[in-house]
């Protein structure tokens, strides 16, 4: 996997992913510390020119590095929760092909705790550049298990005894009335089209966040975001 920018491949060097990095000269005191921690990583670096790396991130904006990625060990559904950190939280993503929601996911994944994220390997944003990038380097550290049915890897969940929340705009129950401290797999759909019809009826759960103004719908990664920060509430929070 090949990704770009400053703080996505400084995170990447930190979690020991990194196999080779190219760079243009650029002075700038951040990449120079990217540089060193490459060395002391014992990462190749390869020296280019800029147009090189325009290339190479099709155009997206690399301030002067790209990272190849060595492929992260394969997680399974299973995976993720017996290696929870504590009760799951994990989150699914039922056709998300825009990469910067994706990053942002990523992103707020990491930030709230998740344990992972369970996404299909086909219809689905790429895991690469722009991605990496608007995950801000989240998706270095953020463990991710590939499935080719998202209905069936709710299933999955189900039998190792995590409830399925989805996160749907009909939805019956408000999020914030629902009990997050059990084991919890919280499920959002593309945008646009939402949650598909299988992956909605295999959910235990289908949640709403109550919409107070014009607008009646929420970017998926923000929906993403309020739901995974209510859990993260309602953990923290003494219980009566």
């Amino acid at each position: 996997m090949l990704i770009y920018g400053i703080n996505p491949v400084l995170e990447a060097l930190r979690s020991g992913r990194v196999s080779t990095l190219r760079v243009a000269h650029r002075a700038d005191g951040r990449l120079r510390a990217l540089l060193e921690a490459a060395q002391e990583k014992g990462v190749a670096i390869e020296r280019v020119a800029p147009a090189d790396l325009d290339r190479a991130s099709r155009g997206g904006v690399h301030q002067g590095v790209v990272a190849d990625l060595g492929a992260s060990n394969a997680m399974s559904v299973e995976d993720l929760v017996a290696q929870a950190r504590g009760t799951p939280l994990i989150v699914v993503l039922d056709c998300i092909e825009d990469p910067q929601n994706l990053g942002a996911i990523l992103r707020t994944a990491d930030a709230a705790g998740a344990d992972g994220i369970v996404r299909q390997s086909r219809r689905a944003a790429p895991l690469g550049g722009a991605a990496a990038k608007a995950s801000a380097g989240a998706v270095a550290h953020v463990r991710i298990a590939e499935v080719v049915n998202i209905a069936r890897a709710i299933e999955t969940l189900k039998a190792a005894g995590v409830w399925t929340v989805g996160l749907a705009s009909d939805g019956a129950t408000p999020y914030d009335q629902i009990d997050y401290t059990v084991p919890t797999a919280l499920v959002v759909g593309a945008e646009g089209t939402g949650l598909r019809r299988l992956v909605r009826e295999r959910c235990d759960w289908l949640a709403s966040i109550p919409m107070r103004g014009h607008v009646q719908s929420l970017n998926v990664s923000v929906a993403a975001g309020i739901a995974l920060f209510e859990a993260v509430r309602q953990r923290r929070a003494p219980r009566s």
